[in-house]
């Protein structure tokens, strides 16, 4: 590669990591707005939305869509938070890049103020010149009623759902540098 090809690679994916960025936020700021059309735009024909605990997950755009109706209906207002964002790229396919998001977000399920930590492992495809998630897994720390949140941080039990009270998604599984890289092949 020569160094001109080298620095426009560079410079594309600096490019990108801008445009990936904007996506996540974009998320939740459509999250929060309960902006269906914003939302749908923002993942792929057959994107997939997944949780550890199987409390969210839909197959394809259509599908994530009727997930995220069901789940403002119940959810209330809400308020999320964007804070680190790792993207890593495809050396082999220029199209392609994971991520790992760092978030918090403040909601009202059944009328219920309830804060949460959110780790999201993405995938991300440039689909028509744009970034585009392809893949978003949402991984709980903690989701508790507010009143909640000092007890919940010191115990396994951090995340309480429709009534029910679950196990966090980490960080009792990997920690969140060894998942993202093994999940992205490279060695934890």
């Amino acid at each position: 590669m020569t160094d001109l090809e080298n620095l426009t690679r560079r410079v594309e994916q600096l490019e990108a990591r801008v445009e990936i960025a904007e996506l996540t936020s974009a998320y939740a700021v459509a999250c929060d707005e309960h902006d269906m059309d914003r939302l749908g735009s923002l993942f792929a024909e057959d994107a997939v939305m997944d949780s550890p605990s199987k409390l969210l997950g839909a197959n394809g755009r259509a599908e994530i869509l009727a997930m995220f109706v069901r789940l403002f209906k119940i959810r209330g207002p809400g308020y999320h938070w964007t804070h680190d964002h790792f993207v890593r790229f495809d050396s082999a396919h220029p199209d392609l890049a994971t991520g790992l998001v760092l978030s918090h977000a403040e909601t009202c399920p059944d009328n219920e103020v309830s804060v949460s930590g959110m780790r999201y492992d993405d995938e991300y495809r440039k689909v028509d010149g744009r970034w585009l998630f392809q893949k978003r897994v949402l991984q709980f720390l903690y989701y508790v009623p507010a009143r909640d949140y000092a007890q919940a941080l010191s115990g396994k039990t951090r995340v309480t759902m429709g009534g029910r009270s679950l196990p966090g998604d980490y960080p009792e599984s990997l920690p969140a540098w060894q998942a993202f890289d093994r999940a992205h092949g490279r060695a934890a």
